[in-house]
């Protein structure tokens, strides 16, 4: 059987962005599913705006996301001589002419269509030059771009469309379109079609949003002689006001590397792109990357576009809910040592890591993580809000400290005789400290719930959290001690 061959070809234009993450997510998918092989190829021809920055944010975006590739990256600048001369083969073969009307002479025309409520359309002015007619317009220096010249033909144009079904459209729709400018410089439409031809594409799998290129590109396949790859086209990532999620109109919201600065989880984040857009025929919401790979069709693929639901600018609000959702259920589930290196990295950004959680502290390290990550939403929350077990300076939340520290006064003297009654205990563990808390608040004739509240504030700066005493041994003794011996300090500062 032929091997499935795919392609990710983004534009160095910029950063990578989710919808090119999830378009390289479904061709990785597929190539996994069948065998086959991804190709990265950078489509580098825009001189202009094409940056090494964004080459690099590209590469560097698919390898977080767990995105690898079986060729490449090719640029599609280092074949330049191979799409010129498959534009010099069209010219020799009749399949493309040389054009030879000015930009001003088209826009005459468009007005003139526009003006009498006309579709404007390329009229074929040059189809029919003959061979001394385009020598004498060359002798005399006028500039020309190479035009496709579209079969007259009666009917259609049709292809399968793995996502779509039968695609048509009518020869008469299709102008004679250009794949060469008057620079020299081929334009997309070639390029791509020389290069998925080079590189023995078999499927085609990008957004619907380049179904306009696709009838043309068609004529091109059939013109070179090659075999036309299987084409699917895949819904669009709209936002909540149905405009297509981008760049210039979204932001870094949309960029796959803001949601690494978040402290997102990189399966995760692929887990959600695969289902917007695509869904497994199950209740099914998480995947391994096994069972996506083992799930992954091109049929179950939507032909309707999906929702990314998020408010550009809201910080409450910044990213969907659903991947939020996602992103918790990892964070709560995934394999301990897994989540140590990720969050190790976090710890490092923060100047919190400690060399000895990779021997000596280990056990503790992932006991603590475990203890703590049910309640955290992103890979971030371990230095903000878990901050407290990895560092002796961290802040105290406002909120938990007017509740349950400043409004009872006496906490000044209580957590102090708490903390000596720790120091004394002859095994420090959870049965224990819960002992002596609750016979210290009887004594004071308290409830425990004013000592728990209050310690759980004056050791972890928050609200909530695990269970107090599981808390306390994990911070250990001499930190407990400590901390709670300090709440004169934290009461005067407040």
């Amino acid at each position: 059987m032929e091997e499935v061959r795919v392609r990710f070809p983004p534009s160095p234009t910029g950063y990578l962005h989710i919808g090119g993450a999830r378009t390289a997510l479904f061709n990785w998918l597929f190539a996994k599913k069948h065998n086959g092989k991804l190709i990265l190829r950078i489509e580098d021809t825009d001189e202009e705006r094409s940056t090494q920055a964004s080459i690099d944010g590209i590469i560097d975006g698919l390898q977080w996301l767990g995105i690898d590739w079986d060729e490449g990256p090719y640029f599609q600048t280092e074949f330049a001589a191979d799409h010129i001369a498959a534009a010099n083969r069209l010219l020799a073969s009749g399949h493309a002419y040389k054009c030879f009307c000015t930009k001003e002479t088209l826009e005459q025309k468009r007005e003139a269509a526009l003006a009498d409520k006309r579709e404007f359309g390329y009229d074929g002015t040059c189809r029919h030059l003959t061979a001394k007619d385009v020598l004498q317009q060359e002798q005399q220096g006028i500039p020309s771009v190479i035009r496709f010249k579209v079969p007259v033909r009666p009917g259609v144009l049709s292809y399968d469309d793995q996502v779509l079904g039968c695609i048509e459209r009518a020869y008469t729709d299709i102008e004679d379109f250009v794949i060469v400018r008057s620079n020299g410089k081929p334009l997309y439409l070639l390029c791509n079609v020389v290069d998925d031809i080079r590189d023995r594409i078999t499927h085609v799998l990008r957004g619907q949003d380049h179904m306009s290129n696709t009838t043309r590109q068609v004529l091109l396949y059939e013109a070179l002689q090659a075999k036309l790859p299987v084409f699917a086209h895949m819904p669009l990532t709209m936002d909540l006001q149905k405009r297509k999620i981008s760049k210039r109109s979204h932001g870094e919201v949309v960029a796959v590397q803001f949601y690494r600065e978040k402290g997102f989880i990189p399966w995760a984040l692929c887990n959600f792109l695969c289902l917007l857009g695509w869904n497994p025929g199950t209740e099914q919401e998480f995947f391994t990357r096994e069972e996506l790979i083992e799930a992954f069709s091109l049929n179950r693929i939507s032909r309707v576009n999906s929702v990314f639901n998020f408010k550009p600018g809201d910080p409450k609000f910044f990213t969907d809910p659903k991947l939020i959702a996602i992103n918790e259920h990892y964070l709560r589930t995934m394999d301990l040592g897994e989540l140590g290196d990720l969050v190790r990295t976090e710890l490092e950004q923060a100047n919190l890591w400690d060399p000895a959680y990779e021997d000596s502290k280990r056990n503790w390290y992932l006991a603590t993580l475990n203890l703590i990550r049910d309640r955290f939403h992103t890979l971030k929350d371990f230095t903000a809000a878990g901050r407290a077990y990895f560092s002796d300076e961290y802040d105290i939340d406002p909120k938990p400290l007017a509740k349950n520290v400043t409004k009872y006064p006496e906490l000044a003297i209580w957590l102090p005789q708490l903390a000596e009654r720790f120091a004394a205990l002859a095994e420090f563990n959870t049965e224990e400290t819960e002992r002596v808390s609750r016979e210290l608040a009887d004594e004071l004739a308290v409830k425990p719930g004013v000592l728990i509240n209050g310690m759980r504030t004056v050791l972890t700066g928050q609200l909530a959290g695990p269970s107090m005493f599981e808390i306390v041994t994990t911070l250990g003794r001499d930190k407990v001690v400590t901390r709670l011996r300090r709440i004169e300090h934290l009461l005067a500062s407040a």
